[in-house]
This record gives structure tokens, sequence and C-alpha cells, in this order.
């Protein structure tokens, strides 16, 4: 059974830094694609960040600059470094994975497995 637990969400000022973790069980992921998604409330989940095993990345332009996405395979973990935080990041933040590509999707749908998310709170 495949399992993505995500870690490190908090309280945090604006401008501020967290660093969330996702770890997959049940699943050698070194294949598969790992992304990043929040959902404020009152709004649709989007999407934040992807990885591929060979490393590509790709990021929805509200957060380019600021947040990198990074894994370790060895681990089965994915990391999001978030620095210069906002009022507008506060969401609860979902990794999700998608089997066995390479392509680094922002496409919601096609991801296969989710995680119960974790809470990013920047207070003004």
């Amino acid at each position: 059974q495949v399992q993505l637990v995500e870690s490190g969400g908090g309280l945090v000022q604006a401008g501020g830094s967290l660093r969330l973790s996702c770890t997959v069980s049940g699943r050698t992921f070194s294949n598969d694609v790992v992304g990043w998604f929040r959902q404020a409330p009152g709004k649709e989940r989007e999407f934040v960040a992807a990885i591929t095993s060979d490393g590509t990345t790709n990021y929805v332009d509200s957060v380019k600059g600021r947040f990198t996405i990074s894994r370790d395979n060895a681990a089965n973990t994915v990391f999001l470094q978030m620095n210069s935080l906002k009022p507008e990041d506060t969401a609860a933040y979902y990794c999700a994975l998608l089997p066995n590509t390479r392509r680094a999707t922002s496409v919601k749908s096609l991801y296969k497995y989710w995680g119960q998310g974790t809470q990013v709170t920047v207070a003004s």
C-alpha cells in the first residue's frame, strides 16, 4: 500500500521560511514524479511544484524564485523549501505521486496517490 506523509508545516511570519517533507512508503519512487499542491479555504487545490526522477522541476509562476523542490531517492523523500513566504501562501499543502513518468506535470487529475496534507499559515 502506497502512503505519502507530509510534515514540516506550521505558523511563520511573512518573509520567513519553512521546509516541507513528503516521505513515500510502499513503493520505490525512483521512477516517479512527485508534486506539491496547495489548497486555501474556499479555493481549488492548485499546483505548486513537481520534480521528476532525474531532478527536472516545474513550478507555478507565483512561487518561482522563492520555493525549491528537491528529492532524495535513497530516502524516498521529497522536500519543498519555501522562502520569502507571503500571507497568500497560507494553505494546506499536499504531496502527490505520479507513477512511472518523466514529465513534471501540473495536472492534478493525473496524480494517483496523495498525502493527507500539512497546514502552512503565514502571518502578516
